[in-house]
């Protein structure tokens, strides 16, 4: 049995999936770029301004999970210049304080929207 996420506090999925699905107790959240969830819009010119926003998406799919950051389990980080990997790397441990998930982070060709960067993250759902 699976249970749907959906908020608006997080952009609205642009294609032929859902924000987020809870499994056995565990979210898998689908990937977030830098998009304002009132405008659909992309947010920000910088690895910094996106990261950000994108860190705001996936905090608000957390919430509306009825968990947090602290039970994040694992973070997948795609770049389209993974040399802004260390500028990335700041903006997005101040959007997780003391607490670190697993992560890969993964130089790739491209992204939707011509996005900057994308994380998607897995977390547990406390009981």
């Amino acid at each position: 049995m699976s249970k749907e996420i959906s908020t608006q506090k997080a952009p609205a999925a642009i294609g032929p999936y859902v924000q987020g699905r809870i499994v056995n107790g565990i979210l898998f959240a689908s990937g977030q770029i830098a998009l304002d969830p009132a405008t659909g819009e992309l947010v920000g010119e910088t690895i910094e301004a996106q990261t950000t926003q994108v860190m705001a998406n996936v905090t608000a799919l957390l919430e509306a999970a009825h968990t947090d950051v602290d039970h994040l389990i694992k973070a997948t980080c795609y770049l389209t210049n993974i040399s802004d990997f260390a500028r990335f790397n700041a903006e997005y441990s101040k959007a997780l304080g003391k607490s670190f998930p697993a992560r890969s982070a993964v130089g790739v060709a491209g992204l939707p929207k011509n996005a900057l960067v994308e994380v998607e993250v897995i977390a547990e759902i406390p009981v």
